[in-house]
């Protein structure tokens, strides 16, 4: 599939779809808090997504049966939500959504510390943050997609930190997932070239001890095949002339 390039009406689509997402994960951060289960995250997500007059992107999507991802720990990624599952001071949750606004799609993912953490887990949330704003600065037209990806996973690297492998950003627009693919390790070439009006949902996932991963039962929960911690962070970013703008980050 070729890359698509937004016209000026869909970046506007784009923006206020992701203004709104930026607005979701700034009300799930203030409702996180221990004794509430990962069911109760999923269900305050999708209240404030649909009061926004939008569709969860994840809902349903591929047979994903809830709207917000919530993965606790050593969960990587796409954690079902569960009545069962308690969070608990200490912990680390990575919440990871989108929506649908007049069919276009956002999608942002943030990890959050559930009270006080380990100096350990709040490196690692802030390593993976900070590697996620060092790709971004080869996010310029002109420039190549893996130099993004070299960044990301150089500046993780350097610090000790697993690059997770096995799942990557992507590209997004009228569909959730677009091309290109966008790894957070180097790639031995450049890949393609940049242009204005690429949107793209740019995602490290990073882990404290290998990079190495695996699926659960569910077919959905990745999680850290070594047990060790693992944070998320994502935008959707707008390729300009000039500097990239992060449609899901409130200014």
């Amino acid at each position: 599939m070729p890359i698509t390039m937004k016209s000026a009406r869909e970046i506007e689509l784009m923006t206020e779809a992701g203004r709104i997402l930026a607005a979701v994960h700034e009300e799930l951060e203030k409702a996180l808090h221990p004794g509430m289960t990962t069911l109760d995250i999923d269900k305050i997500g999708e209240e404030v997504i649909r009061s926004y007059g939008c569709i969860p992107s994840f809902l349903n999507y591929n047979g994903y049966p809830a709207s917000i991802c919530v993965s606790v720990n050593d969960e990587v990624v796409h954690g079902i939500p569960s009545k069962n599952r308690i969070i608990k001071e200490g912990d680390i949750v990575s919440l990871d959504a989108g929506v649908i606004y007049k069919g276009y799609h956002s999608d942002a993912a943030r990890t959050h510390a559930v009270g006080e953490i380990s100096k350990e887990a709040a490196d690692l949330i802030k390593v993976t943050r900070e590697s996620f704003f060092e790709g971004i600065k080869f996010a310029r037209e002109g420039m190549h997609l893996f130099e993004i990806s070299a960044a990301i996973g150089r500046y993780a690297e350097e610090r000790g930190y697993g690059v997770v492998r096995e799942l990557c950003g992507h590209g997004i627009g009228t569909h959730l997932h677009e091309s290109p693919e966008i790894p957070n390790f180097a790639q031995g070439r450049r890949g393609p070239k940049l242009r204005a009006g690429m949107t793209l949902a740019i995602e490290p996932m990073i882990n404290i001890g290998t990079h190495e991963v695996d699926w659960l039962d569910d077919d959905w929960t990745v999680v850290t095949r070594d047990g060790s911690l693992s944070a998320h962070y994502e935008n959707t970013v707008l390729i300009t002339k000039d500097e990239p703008v992060l449609l899901t980050l409130l200014k």
